[in-house]
């Protein structure tokens, strides 16, 4: 027998043309995730194309590592700034905005060819864009998929489909992307010209879908009572006490960049491992090893509500066992150059990604207050992409140690971090 709440019928009620006991035949949370992912796809389109920079226009190692860092430039800003200023004027004006700036980034890539101008500023465009939808579309798909905007779904089904819309458009834009450049006649614009076009379509769906903030509507989200009125400034809601919260310093602090770092090394550093065994076709196979990563990735936040509950105290430890796996099985890779091990490194290094990803962002969502929760997940984010460094930092070191003893020395590494999340789980 349902049983009916006052206080989710009035503040169904308080929103603007809608009805308390009127649903939508769409979830609302759906326009967000679409938004979400196609930003997602062309934030990675770019990532397979590496080799058909270096071939095509040749370009330098050095060149194409400075136009994948231009990504990062954009990135953190976007989330870092975009998170909080969303907690205070609404979550909505801003993913109106994110994909307005793929798609300007998308046109200067595909105008770019060997213009390294072009290339560096549009890189910059699509990072921004990305941090936008990962630090307000997250929020917002949170907020909606509570009540009293949505009745189905329980406590980790928010940080489920945010992360889901993420790693499929990361997918799929990879593959896609590599596939048009390695067989169609014009590899410099066809990747672009198809997100510009998806992009385009999935931002008119987003039109219409209500503000979620509570601090902006007053209206509370879930079992919450009370929600701050107080107006911070931009620098108020910059400072996040939950950020240097011991709990978040011991337990998000040590696994998030493990994150990206695991991704990354699936698809920037174990094809150039086994790259001489696909000649004529290095693109195509540089974008298939990322879509098998990532597909994995996908596999395993599926997988995510059965054996990591939104309230679980071990969840982050677990994740961080499968990222440990993930890197032996790359390290067997470099040492043997088996193309084999190397396809079966990248799918565990995925799925460790997948389920690392959405218990941090579980964590994270769970401990942040709601007028704080956008600037929250953006610092999250923010961290978990210090982890594109690393294949940077393997390279650097590559003259010096194999990639199969710092794969080796990586899971230790992983291994201590494991300790420490387990330590401040307990502790705090």
């Amino acid at each position: 027998m349902s049983q009916h709440n006052p206080s989710n019928a009035s503040a169904a009620a308080a929103l603007p043309g809608r009805h308390p006991r009127w649903q939508p035949k769409r979830p609302d949370w759906l326009a967000a995730a679409g938004v979400l992912f196609a930003v997602a796809w062309g934030g990675n389109e770019f990532t397979p194309l590496l080799a058909m920079y270096r071939i095509h226009e040749h370009m330098s190692v050095q060149s194409v590592n400075v136009l994948l860092g231009a990504y990062v430039v954009g990135i953190i800003p976007a989330l870092l700034i975009g998170g909080p200023l969303s907690d205070l004027r609404g979550r909505r004006p801003l993913m109106h905005l994110a994909p307005a700036l793929s798609i300007a980034g998308s046109i200067l890539l595909m105008l770019g060819g060997d213009d390294h101008v072009l290339l560096f500023v549009g890189r910059i465009f699509s990072g921004l864009a990305l941090g936008l939808v990962m630090a307000v579309g997250s929020s917002w798909i949170k907020e909606l998929s509570t009540r009293p905007y949505s009745n189905s779904g329980d406590a980790g089904a928010g940080a489920r489909r945010a992360t889901m819309a993420l790693t499929v458009g990361f997918a799929l834009g990879a593959v896609v992307a590599a596939l048009l450049a390695q067989f169609t006649p014009i590899p410099e614009i066809a990747p672009y010209a198809v997100n510009i076009v998806l992009t385009a379509a999935l931002w008119l769906m987003l039109i219409g879908t209500p503000e979620t903030n509570p601090t902006v509507t007053g209206v509370p989200l879930g079992d919450e009572t009370k929600v701050s009125t107080k107006h911070e400034s931009l620098g108020q809601a910059l400072k996040l006490k939950e950020a240097v919260s011991p709990r978040f310093l011991l337990v998000v602090l040590p696994m998030a960049p493990w994150v990206f770092g695991a991704a990354a090394s699936a698809y920037a550093v174990l094809p150039s491992l086994v790259m001489d065994q696909v000649p004529g076709f290095e693109v195509a196979f540089a974008g298939i090893l990322c879509f098998v990563a990532l597909s994995f990735g996908v596999l395993s936040q599926q997988m995510a509500r059965k054996f990591i509950k939104p309230h679980s105290q071990r969840a982050i430890a677990s994740a961080m066992c499968a990222v440990i796996v993930g890197v032996l099985i790359a390290a067997l890779s470099a040492f043997t150059h088996s193309m084999v091990i190397t396809v079966i490194a990248a799918a565990a290094l995925g799925f460790a990604y997948g389920l690392l990803l959405i218990a941090g962002l579980q964590e994270t969502q769970r401990n942040a207050r709601p007028e704080h929760l956008g600037g929250m997940v953006g610092v999250y984010y923010s961290l978990t992409y210090l982890g594109f460094f690393i294949p940077a930092i393997l390279s650097a070191l590559a003259p010096m140690i194999t990639y199969g003893v710092m794969f080796v020395i990586g899971a230790i590494i992983a291994a201590l971090s494991v300790v420490l999340i387990v330590f401040g789980t307990r502790k705090h």
